[in-house]
């Protein structure tokens, strides 16, 4: 039987006619004795889908079961250990090991026990007095762990639990934990690791299950088979997280798949990577600068020393304004990246504006100014606009990467005093594009 298995769970956000379809199609299944990475870059889901198999949420369709037996409410069975430490700061380290056993009403006798057993597991006996401020970000998250496995829980959730400590400590803890989970010396049957680091999930977990985004759903698994201890360096290791990488960035489409529709329309509108501008053309010279203007997405991750979640939304950008291609994990340069590479800086910001016109939420953008009122709209009116299509918190960050983007290109202008975002330059002469 397995231990969790979910079956065709949808999860949208909003009342109008066009929610936000946050997941979409999902069914995943996991047994006793698993450790299995849900990986995938932010806005895929991965949380939503945690808080759904912990019983923090309910899907809007679907169906979610814990052996067998349709999940309703809470999971007791389950704990999650979060990316933020949220430790309570006037408790010392015990006590906020043992805040988890007041809740489930273990006597004050037995949770001292416990508490003081699970601390000595993660290796911090001898600081039970101690407050969360006297400690360092990694025994900070160890204190966590030991709060989340003092229940005893049958299936351990962890939401990016390494991504807020520093390199070092991030690194000891992931052995500390694999030394328990490999040693069996925790009660822990199975375990479920949120990451957009696709390293940590081929260095931990016996199984990646690979999300992709706008709508969050499933799109592969990968088996890591991989003895422990396994070597970052190692030609194997280093095979299946290209692949992976590969995945993850997908193949360019044709494109009207990939330019989307425009807000307001029928279709998936697509949405503008939130990169900065220097960013994405630091991105295109180093592309440019590899043997034939082509390179290994994940050789280039390792060059620029930057991770998933930095690293696609470059490539995105990238595919979107039509300066490459992606086809089985590489990058190529199209002649119009080329020419971006190899321009002047006046140069770049009209190749950028011509580009960003044909972007169709961008073009809507440009259409709504020019048929406002002096061609000028407050942000706040953009914004409420675009909470037909994404959420309220993607809204907004949709106006801001437009504002910036159209800043570069000498098409917007945006008084932050007003709020107001208006059109400028050529913007005002030329019709946006059809």
């Amino acid at each position: 039987m397995a231990l969790v298995e979910l079956r065709h769970v949808r999860q949208t956000y909003g009342a109008n006619e066009h929610p936000f379809v946050a997941l979409d199609e999902v069914n995943f299944t996991m047994h006793e004795g698993e450790f299995v990475a849900l990986l995938g870059a932010t806005g895929c889901g991965k949380s939503t889908l945690l808080h759904i198999i912990t019983g923090l949420q309910r899907p809007t369709e679907g169906e979610v079961l814990y052996r067998g037996v349709p999940l309703m409410g809470v999971n007791p069975h389950t704990t999650i250990v979060f990316q933020t430490f949220a430790l309570f700061p006037w408790l010392t380290v015990q006590q906020n090991v043992e805040v988890a056993l007041a809740a489930r009403g273990v006597f004050p006798q037995l949770r001292a026990h416990r508490a003081m057993e699970l601390l000595d597991k993660v290796g911090l006996d001898g600081f039970e007095t101690a407050f969360p401020r006297e400690l360092s970000g990694g025994m900070r998250q160890k204190v966590g762990f030991a709060r989340a496995l003092v229940v005893e829980p049958e299936l351990l959730c962890l939401d990016e639990p390494f991504s807020a400590l520093d390199v070092l400590s991030a690194e000891s803890l992931r052995g500390e934990l694999l030394e328990l989970w490999l040693s069996r010396t925790m009660p822990t049957k199975a375990i479920l690791l949120v990451t957009h680091n696709i390293e940590e999930a081929v260095l931990l977990t016996d199984r990646i299950v690979v999300m992709d985004r706008e709508p969050g759903r499933v799109v592969t698994e990968f088996t890591v088979k991989l003895p422990h201890p396994r070597r970052r360096k190692d030609s194997k290791f280093l095979g299946i997280v290209d692949q992976v990488y590969a995945t993850l960035a997908g193949q360019t489409q044709p494109e009207p798949i990939e330019l989307g529709t425009a807000p307001g329309e029928a279709g998936r509108t697509r949405a503008l990577p939130d990169i900065g501008i220097s960013n994405l053309t630091g991105f295109i010279e180093h592309v440019y600068e590899a043997p034939h203007h082509q390179a290994d997405i994940y050789q280039v991750a390792k060059d620029l020393k930057v991770d998933l979640d930095a690293l696609l939304p470059l490539t995105e950008a990238a595919e979107l304004l039509g300066f490459a291609t992606i086809a089985q994990g590489d990058i190529t340069l199209t002649p119009l990246g080329e020419t971006f590479a190899e321009a002047s800086i006046l140069a770049r910001k009209e190749i950028f504006a011509s580009r960003i016109r044909r972007v169709p939420i961008f073009s809507w953008l440009l259409a709504m100014l020019k048929a406002a009122d002096s061609h000028q709209l407050e942000k706040d009116v953009i914004t409420a606009a675009l909470e037909l299509d994404f959420p309220p918190e993607e809204a907004a960050r949709q106006v801001e990467v437009a504002i910036n983007w159209g800043r570069y290109a000498e098409l917007l202008a945006y008084d932050d005093d007003t709020a107001t975002i208006s059109l400028e330059g050529s913007a005002l002469q030329a019709p946006p594009p059809p």
